[in-house]
């Protein structure tokens, strides 16, 4: 397929995206990029969430159609390919120009403009999630990932020698990505895995092509303009499910990358290749009577409610010690929930968004918000409603199944260790998500070592866990199923030892 080919096959896929006004230039791209302070990151975050219902998505933004060398191919034979000798020549970048490379993908997607564009595609586009949360999640991912400082060198001497152990690349990785969370995955991943010194091959989901094609086609642009190799971050023209199972098959692919549901995870780790899993998680949060209600109750709200519930950090179920279920429900609904008391309503809400078996969500309302789930029932609430809430037992569907949807039911049990035990029983050790309002600690610890997943948040928002609001960075790779936890570059990247016998010891 020659170059013209190629650019007219992406451009169909993206003609409802053309701009006409010119591309804003990014400055400074040979210097590295600044990284963010944690009081702007805060400042930024504290600000979008206190207009994320106040503040509307705006109009659809255009965006501009890619050209030739974009990093899209017809076939992913093609795609494959060319990230191949694209690792080859990376494989003779020196780790300055590595930073530069990322450093450049850093600011290209910190300008305000481009990541207007990707929030409201994404929305547009997979009719998921909300624009103001969106702008923020892609904002975090190009701020809070790390690059090349996360390959850390480690050194041992003695009488014997010097060996240093440092992080090389895998190669080719595949990675496969989710529309729930499109452009932030490829962000983040592009990130790490390029700065371990790897090309990567992205299958996106086929409800997410325009966007995750315009990612990539803007990472291309950017690489270009600083030099690197052609074709490092690549994907297909067309996404499907047989593109994805080709990406999984091809020997050419060293490692494999999926951020998605069960079933693809379990496919990657029966490839016979090193795999990283992301897969579903059904976090609960716990309430007993030391917790500070009120702050409690407005951080899982806004913690539910973010992005539409779509994250698999965010709170999917309460449990709450009886003693205070009453306080913290009041607080909750004065914080953003509708609290649905109906019998009748909540088995019409139970028939619209379960699937027809009643073993998951119907997959039309998967990232819907709440005002939209609720007319669907007849209820007509205000606009700062974002999180529909209902009492239920144990074992309802809505506590037992991720919904992804900003439905919070409530449990209401005897005392904390009840909850504990129940939340383990309800995460289904997934060992993705956890999080706890409580103050004390004893009972705080005992929750972390009985549930044992990857993230657990104390006292916040589950949003914490991913570096919004919290410590530490972000990532939209969070490998419960195969261990790595919250990925960044070093997880990209394999351990080697090299050994200097009888030298360089100088003590």
């Amino acid at each position: 397929m020659n170059d013209d080919e190629i650019t007219q096959a992406v451009s169909r896929v993206l003609s409802k995206y053309t701009k006409t006004t010119p591309e804003a230039p990014v400055q400074n791209l040979a210097a590295p990029a600044a990284q963010p302070d944690r009081a702007s990151i805060e400042a930024i975050v504290a600000s979008v969430l206190a207009s994320r219902t106040a503040a509307p998505a705006p109009a659809p933004v255009s965006a501009p159609a890619p050209v030739a060398g974009d990093g899209a191919f017809a076939t992913m034979d093609e795609a494959i390919a060319a990230a191949q000798q694209a690792q080859i020549h990376y494989r003779h970048c020196s780790m300055q120009q590595r930073a530069r490379f990322v450093d450049g993908i850093r600011q290209l997607f910190l300008q305000e403009e481009i990541l207007q564009q990707l929030a409201s595609m994404a929305v547009e586009e997979t009719g998921m999630g909300n624009y103001a949360d969106k702008l923020l999640k892609n904002r975090v991912a190009a701020q809070k990932t790390p690059g090349v400082e996360d390959l850390i060198t480690g050194a041992m001497s003695g009488d014997n020698g010097l060996t240093i152990t440092e992080y090389s690349a895998y190669g080719v990785i595949g990675s496969i990505t989710p529309t729930t969370n499109p452009t932030e995955t490829i962000i983040n991943n592009s990130i790490g895995m390029l700065a371990a010194g790897n090309a990567v091959v992205f299958s996106p989901h086929p409800r997410s092509r325009n966007v995750s094609l315009y990612a990539v086609a803007l990472i291309n642009q950017q690489l270009a303009r600083l030099g690197a190799p052609a074709n490092l971050v690549v994907t297909v023209t067309q996404p499907s499910l047989d593109n994805t199972n080709a990406l999984i098959k091809d020997p050419r692919v060293n490692m494999l990358v999926a951020t998605g549901g069960p079933a693809i995870v379990r496919t990657v780790m029966s490839s016979g290749k090193k795999a990283i899993g992301a897969g579903a998680g059904n976090p609960p949060a716990v309430v007993d009577e030391t917790a500070n209600i009120e702050k409690a109750a407005q951080d899982i709200i806004n913690g539910c409610s973010f992005d539409n519930n779509l994250p698999c950090v965010a709170e999917k179920e309460v449990i709450v010690v009886n003693e205070v279920a009453d306080y913290l429900i009041h607080c909750m609904k004065k914080s953003g929930a509708w609290l649905l008391c109906d019998k009748q309503h909540i088995q019409q809400l139970q028939a619209l968004v379960m699937n027809e078996k009643g073993t998951g969500p119907n997959t039309a309302f998967v990232g819907k918000d709440a005002r939209y789930i609720l007319q669907r029932i007849g209820i007509s609430v205000p606009q700062e409603i974002k999180v529909i809430l209902l009492e239920t037992e144990s074992d309802h569907p809505f506590v037992v199944h991720e919904l992804m949807m900003p439905i919070l039911p409530v449990v209401r049990v005897a005392n904390v260790d009840d909850a504990i035990d129940l939340a383990v029983k309800v995460e289904h050790g997934n060992r993705h998500t956890a999080i706890m309002h409580s103050t004390n600690v004893a009972k705080l610890t005992k929750m972390a070592q009985l549930i044992q997943t990857t993230i657990f948040v104390k006292n916040g928002p589950s949003y914490a866990g991913l570096g919004v609001g919290g410590e530490g960075h972000t990532t939209f790779t969070i490998a419960g199923p195969t261990g790595e936890g919250l990925t960044s570059a070093r997880h990209f990247a394999r351990s080697r030892r090299c050994v200097m016998v009888e030298a360089l010891n100088i003590r």
